[in-house]
């Protein structure tokens, strides 16, 4: 049966319009959970006396202090659904996917919070990690279609894909940066900066295995000019970004003393002041 004709143009078919119409609804649902998220600069006010610094419009930092996080007292799922076995760590939870494969661990989450960022700005040739083997990934011919092949501990390109530049795309991509990168390729790749002020983006590093990573989301400057700084990581197993807890000094909540102590003692890992890395 041919499709109806009005004016000499065909009519979508009810299939189609209903497609369509489910599509836009999807996209209205994603719009309006995005919309009503609460970044992380509005959650968390500063401490007493301090004052958030102003990063640059499109900056990494702006786009960290601008993360949407879900309501207050989600708990941190894990990527099988679970609830991650310490709930006592996070004072919220990042509205961004977490995937259904134990990958996005401490540097995977670090890397997945760089990558977005640099996606959304479509700077797209700055997208690249290394694997811990030392070789160098690209988003860029990933999305030309190229793939990565594995055979040992040596990998090569292999074109046997259609080009494809959506973000499906990128997150597929991450998968494989996941699987063989980790705390100490991501070491490796940052720059030391424990002499700089601290700034949102730097990551607190230990490469190895064990390893962990922890990223700064947001800053502000107190009244004596020490930095006071918001931690945000993931864990093992893989589960949902979650802003951290400062447990040593529950009067500052969330926030963090640069300085304070001496070792930055986050709940779940202890690193020196000088693991202090960024891109």
């Amino acid at each position: 049966m041919d499709p109806p004709l009005v004016g000499g143009e065909v009519l979508p078919s009810p299939g189609a319009r209903i497609t369509e119409y489910m599509s836009i609804l999807v996209f209205l649902c994603w719009a309006l959970a995005v919309s009503s998220s609460t970044p992380i600069e509005q959650r968390f006010p500063t401490p007493q006396g301090a004052v958030r610094s102003t990063p640059a419009e499109g900056s990494f930092a702006a786009y960290l202090r601008a993360l949407p996080l879900l309501p207050a007292g989600s708990p941190v799922l894990t990527y099988s659904g679970a609830q991650k076995s310490r709930q006592d760590v996070h004072a919220a939870v990042v509205d961004l996917s977490v995937g259904t494969k134990d990958l996005q661990q401490c540097a995977d989450a670090v890397i997945r919070l760089r990558a977005e960022h640099l996606f959304a700005q479509g700077r797209i040739s700055e997208i690249h990690f290394q694997f811990t083997n030392g070789f160098r990934t690209s988003l860029e011919r990933w999305m030309n279609g190229e793939r990565i092949k594995v055979v040992g501990n040596t990998c090569s390109w292999v074109l046997s894909a259609a080009p494809d530049r959506s973000h499906a795309a990128l997150l597929a991509y991450l998968e494989v940066v996941f699987t063989y990168a980790g705390t100490l390729s991501l070491s490796r790749e940052l720059k030391a900066v424990a002499e700089e002020p601290i700034e949102a983006g730097d990551v607190f590093i230990h490469g190895g295995s064990p390893g962990h990573a922890v990223i700064v989301v947001d800053v502000a400057r107190m009244s004596d000019g020490r930095c006071a700084f918001l931690l945000a990581q993931s864990y093992m197993p893989a589960q949902r970004i979650h802003v951290l807890k400062n447990l040593q000094r529950p009067d500052l909540g969330a926030w963090y003393i640069e300085g304070d102590g001496d070792q930055l003692r986050t709940p779940e890992w202890t690193f020196a002041w000088t693991d202090r890395k960024r891109w």
